[in-house]
């Protein structure tokens, strides 16, 4: 059997195609955060995802930078939680925060069962921007109690 770097580490191929299927909906929260507060990093759980008609979906949180250092603390310090790929410290995850682009780049830790892994995206196909219009249009168009329809003319 040929061992290639997806068959060697399985993980790693199931994270990237959660961050590829969800890349929209990361963009989408990583820039609201950011509008809504300050710079931040994204924390993504799917140890409780919600089933539905639409399909699967995660919890997402955006800790904005003056909390993340308590946050990654208390977090991270969990006897239950183990960061995958330990040169990631929460010095690491702050720099980053501390200097990543919100209008170009994202920051998040994805949670699975009791691992937690850093990742820091560039050069995305999709920026958070971009991300956040689309989502923001797609709701404009499937939820007409959020933009009621005009009314039709009477001729």
């Amino acid at each position: 059997m040929d061992e290639t770097p997806e068959t060697m580490n399985p993980l790693v191929d199931w994270q990237q195609e959660f961050i590829a299927t969800n890349l929209l909906v990361l963009g989408y929260n990583a820039w609201a955060g950011y509008l809504g507060e300050e710079r931040g990093a994204l924390i993504c759980s799917t140890n409780a995802p919600a089933v539905s008609l639409a399909g699967e979906s995660f919890r997402t949180y955006f800790i904005r930078r003056s909390r993340l250092a308590a946050f990654l603390n208390a977090w991270l310090a969990a006897p239950d939680t183990v960061i995958l790929r330990h040169h990631f410290m929460n010095a690491h995850i702050l720099e980053a925060v501390d200097s990543y682009n919100p209008a170009t780049e994202l920051v998040f830790l994805l949670e699975s069962f009791n691992h937690a892994t850093f990742f820091y995206l560039k050069n995305l196909p999709v920026t958070p921007p971009q991300c956040y219009e689309q989502i923001c249009k797609s709701w404009e168009e499937f939820q007409p109690t959020v933009c009621p329809l005009p009314e039709p003319s009477r001729k």
